[in-house]
């Protein structure tokens, strides 16, 4: 990365690095000096993020009540590195598990909101923003690779319930898609940041829900689905979207990404029904 960053920016050169140690599943990040980040895809699926960010990334900040990335300079395909990367600014803070405030729910219904209420013309699709049965079979086969560390028969009848409910029918609308605990930061005791807008786009809305599972304790559960104003449909899709996550996630992340798999697997314990 160093080497990368000495060809093509030679204006950070002398800059330390220290990779980051956090649970991404398509890139790699680095520290770079004290303000900057390193973004480096790990595969061409991160790759094709990186002309996105530059667009709309720089649109959706100022739109936004909590801070987002902010790409600095885009870097070019050299020294045997295949893809495009990213310099950008440093946002301070670290993952946690879960949050437990309730000031925490309101500040993650106050960014999906706001995210709601950008103007969608022109932009992408997002990635979890149409239906959840273009998922039924790869959600089915997790299941069954799942059998043993999990109830099967609880799990197909939650992703069933899921899959009948009522579609969105209303305007497709921004979503950050993607709203777990490897995505959103912490500092000084509450939510500060929230990272990595490769599942971003416009479509159902119901993807960003999934905080409520994927983010918070179920004591602030209602208070984040009352501030997004979810109603009974759209909180089962949502649901549905966490079930298609963790199931899918954990088999495939289980010996590749073990930080993943560990929040894939607390998603699960707060979405499927318990006894």
């Amino acid at each position: 990365m160093r080497r990368l960053v000495a060809d093509q920016f030679p204006q950070w050169t002398d800059l330390p690095v220290a990779a980051v140690p956090r649970p991404g599943t398509d890139n790699a990040m680095y520290r770079l000096g004290d303000e900057l980040a390193v973004r480096l895809p790990r595969q061409a699926s991160g790759a094709a993020q990186v002309e996105r960010d530059a667009h709309w990334l720089p649109l959706l900040a100022p739109r936004l009540p909590l801070p987002i990335p902010e790409p600095l300079a885009t870097g070019r395909p050299a020294l045997g590195f295949p893809f495009p990367w990213t310099v950008g600014r440093w946002l301070p803070g670290d993952t946690v598990e879960a949050f437990t405030e309730r000031r925490d729910a309101l500040d993650l219904a106050a960014f999906v909101s706001a995210l709601r209420a950008v103007d969608p013309a022109g932009a992408p699709a997002g990635y979890r923003g149409g239906s959840l049965a273009r998922n039924d079979a790869s959600v089915r086969d997790a299941i069954a690779q799942l059998d043993g560390e999990l109830d099967p028969d609880a799990a197909t009848a939650a992703w069933e319930k899921a899959l009948a409910t009522a579609p969105w029918d209303g305007p497709p609308t921004w979503s950050h898609g993607d709203l777990h605990a490897g995505n959103v930061l912490a500092a000084g005791g509450r939510v500060s940041a929230v990272i990595d807008f490769g599942c971003a786009g416009v479509g159902d809305p119901a993807c960003d829900v999934m905080p409520a599972w994927t983010l918070l304790t179920a004591e602030h559960r209602d208070t984040f689905r009352d501030a997004v104003g979810a109603d009974d449909a759209m909180w089962e899709r949502a649901r549905g979207w966490v079930l298609c996550m963790g199931l899918v996630a954990l088999p495939y992340y289980r010996d590749r990404n073990p930080a993943f798999a560990a929040i894939a697997r607390r998603m699960l314990g707060e979405a499927l029904p318990r006894d």
